[in-house]
């Protein structure tokens, strides 16, 4: 069962990170979110979905049960960071209309 939400949420959150880089991108704040966050998570959620994909766990008998914290604890983490940066983004279009 956590197997089935983890695989089904690291698409997701994969998803909210690249559009959230594209945001920030077009807002170009002052802290350099793309390098300092952004980039890294990207490239942390991209890795464990092509570990997901991979040959040995997809033969169907290796369930990812045994390790339900690891997996909890990467859920956590992209999650918390992908609300922390659309908590930035919103700050920022706010900023940005104030000065207009």
């Amino acid at each position: 069962m956590v197997d089935r939400v983890y695989k089904s949420n690291l698409p997701a959150l994969r998803k909210a990170l690249e559009k959230q880089r594209a945001d920030i991108a077009l807002l170009r704040p002052k802290s350099d979110w793309l390098r300092l966050r952004v980039d890294h998570l990207l490239r942390h959620a991209r890795s464990l979905e092509t570990v997901l994909q991979s040959t040995e766990l997809s033969q169907g008998s290796h369930r990812l049960t045994r390790g339900v914290v690891f997996l909890h604890s990467d859920l956590v983490y992209l999650r918390t960071n992908v609300k922390g940066l659309e908590e930035i983004i919103r700050r920022e279009k706010s900023l940005r209309t104030k000065r207009k």
